[in-house]
C-alpha cells in the first residue's frame, strides 16, 4: 500500500498539489490502476484538502472512473438503436455466455470487464463489439473466442 500511495504522491506532485487538477489527477490514477482505490482517494483528500465526499461525487459522476477493480481488457457492446435492431441483444448474450460475466462486471481473474455503450458511432457495422479499442462487427462465436483467447 505504501508503494501505491507513493505513486499517488507523484501524481499529485506532478500537478503541484493544485486542487484545480483533481479530475486530471483522478484520470492519471485510474489509468495507472484501472480503478480508483479508496486508499488513494483518502490520500488525495488529505493532500489537496478536499472533502472525501466531494472526491467521491466527482468519481461517481463521470463514467470514465471506476471505484471497483477493472479487467486488463475492456469489452464493450454497443446497444444503440442501430446496433439493437441489427442484433445487439444476441451479440451481448454471446459475449456474456463466453466471458461468464454480465455488463458492469469484471471476471474474477481481472482479465475482462464488460460494459454496454449507447453508441460507438459506427452504426453501419452493427452490431459492434469493441475489445481494447479494436472494433469487431457482429463476430461469430468462433471469432469471438479467438479474440478473447488472444487477450492475455
Amino acid at each position: 500500500m505504501v508503494q501505491e500511495l507513493a505513486k499517488v504522491d507523484q501524481t499529485v506532485d506532478k500537478y503541484h498539489g493544485d486542487r484545480n487538477y483533481l479530475i486530471q489527477i483522478l484520470l492519471d490514477i485510474q489509468r495507472e490502476n484501472r480503478w480508483l482505490p479508496r486508499d488513494a482517494l483518502i490520500w488525495i483528500s488529505q493532500k489537496l484538502d478536499i472533502p472525501l465526499s466531494q472526491i467521491y461525487h466527482i468519481a461517481t459522476f463521470y463514467k470514465a472512473f471506476s471505484l471497483v477493480p477493472q479487467g486488463r481488457h475492456s469489452v464493450s457492446v454497443c446497444t444503440g438503436t442501430a446496433c439493437h435492431v441489427r442484433g445487439a441483444p444476441r451479440l451481448l448474450e454471446k459475449v456474456t455466455d463466453t466471458l461468464k460475466i454480465r455488463p458492469g462486471e469484471t471476471s474474477s481473474d481481472l482479465r475482462f470487464s464488460l460494459s454496454t455503450v449507447n453508441c460507438l458511432g459506427c452504426c453501419a457495422l452493427g452490431p459492434v463489439m469493441v475489445v481494447d479499442e479494436e472494433y469487431h462487427s457482429n463476430p461469430a462465436i468462433e471469432e469471438m473466442e479467438k479474440i478473447f483467447s488472444a487477450c492475455e
